[in-house]
């Protein structure tokens, strides 16, 4: 029985094969793009109809010292335009493109994207990206350092279907959500009184409602027709409150303009991201995974950095006017932490403009003594 993406490949004909690359033109084994500080290297620039089917690449950054540079993974941005626009549809650091926030690498593999051995070096994505009269991707280098950069970008050139949507992705950060629950130690253990009617577990903090979802972490925003396809998201808890487990915070799907409650609305972020019971096992799988889990180094249960994703292949979201996903930052928002993440989508031009992109130094995660 035919399954998945092996279905048709039988069939012949459609579209020519083509492949923008960093290969030395000279015939050599000079294979990389030298990108210097400050500056932009286009890695694709086709005046054409046709889908991008594949994207690999890996990179180098080191100063005259030969270490490799921190956080040039959040230092370096990935942009892509269709058609001619002069906004992105894509616009996210490099390796938070790629499925793991924080700028990490992570060796693990998706239904759509990868970072591969070695040590999750070999970053690839395998959304098409649909484009009618032009494609451009570049990558543009705020290291202190230049860039050594190896790509491929595999597409087909060939005519397209008049519903095909075009592939959007769109890095978001609140460095402190400002969650309304006290910061120091001991808040919640005064709230371990129980409330009636409920499981005996269940603190009065609980008792706190949100019922409109607007103080809640934003993912994305998108007006028009499309579809969602997934995200990653990182978590950094860097405030030891009494109570440090983000996942009671629910997400909530608000679809063409509906009034709360929206029609997908979650029980907790583990639920989300397919996880159960305060999930501490990094794993990955084709539609999710949880890439990143600190808290054995931190000392305290999900103490510092958290990363996940949750992809929609097989059950994308579909909306004809807008689209709202928002997370809670623990239940009602009531945690103080650090958020970001990276929406994937397919959506009729034009798109919504994605907001000020931060600086790099507005990009770099919070450093933990624990993680030096």
């Amino acid at each position: 029985m035919e399954h998945g993406a092996m279905r048709g490949l039988y069939v012949l004909g459609g579209g020519r094969t083509g492949r923008f690359s960093s290969y030395d033109r000279s015939g050599g084994n000079h294979d990389w793009a030298d990108i210097p500080p400050g500056e932009t290297h286009t890695l694709m620039d086709f005046p054409g109809s046709g889908i991008i089917r594949h994207i690999w690449m890996t990179c180098w950054v080191s100063g005259v010292d030969g270490k490799e540079e921190a956080h040039h993974l959040r230092k370096l941005t990935l942009r892509m335009y269709w058609d001619g626009e002069e906004e992105p549809s894509v616009q996210a650091p490099l390796g938070d493109f790629f499925g793991v926030a924080f700028g990490l690498r992570r060796a693990y593999h998706s239904a759509a994207l990868a970072m591969n051995p070695q040590d999750g070096r070999g970053f690839n994505c395998f959304f098409p990206m649909p484009f009618a009269a032009h494609a451009r991707v570049t990558l543009h280098n705020e290291c202190d350092s230049p860039c050594r950069l190896y790509y491929y970008v595999d597409y087909e050139e060939m005519a397209l279907p008049p519903d095909a949507g075009r592939f959007h992705a769109m890095f978001r950060q609140e460095k402190d959500t400002m969650g309304w629950a006290p910061r120091e130690p001991g808040f919640l253990d005064r709230e371990k009184a129980d409330v009636p009617g409920e499981p005996a577990f269940m603190p009065k903090a609980w008792t706190v409602k949100n019922l409109d979802g607007k103080d809640n972490y934003l993912v994305l925003e998108a007006k028009g027709r499309g579809a969602y396809v997934g995200c990653n998201l990182g978590i950094d808890v860097f405030e030891r409150q009494a109570n440090d487990w983000y996942g009671e915070g629910d997400d909530m799907f608000f679809i063409d303009g509906e009034a709360w409650p929206p029609r997908l609305h979650g029980t907790g972020t583990e639920d989300y991201f397919n996880t159960a019971f305060c999930p501490r096992q990094e794993y990955f799988s084709p539609s999710s995974g949880l890439t990143v889990y600190s808290g054995d180094k931190a000392g305290f249960a999900f103490g510092g950095k958290n990363a996940m994703y949750r992809l929609h292949v097989l059950d994308p979201i579909r909306f004809e006017t807008s689209l709202r996903f928002s997370i809670e930052h623990g239940h009602a928002n009531k945690l103080s932490n650090e958020y970001c993440s990276t929406a994937y989508w397919y959506q009729d031009e034009p798109h919504l403009p994605f907001g000020p992109y931060p600086q790099a130094r507005e990009r770099l995660p919070r450093e933990h003594p624990w993680e030096t």
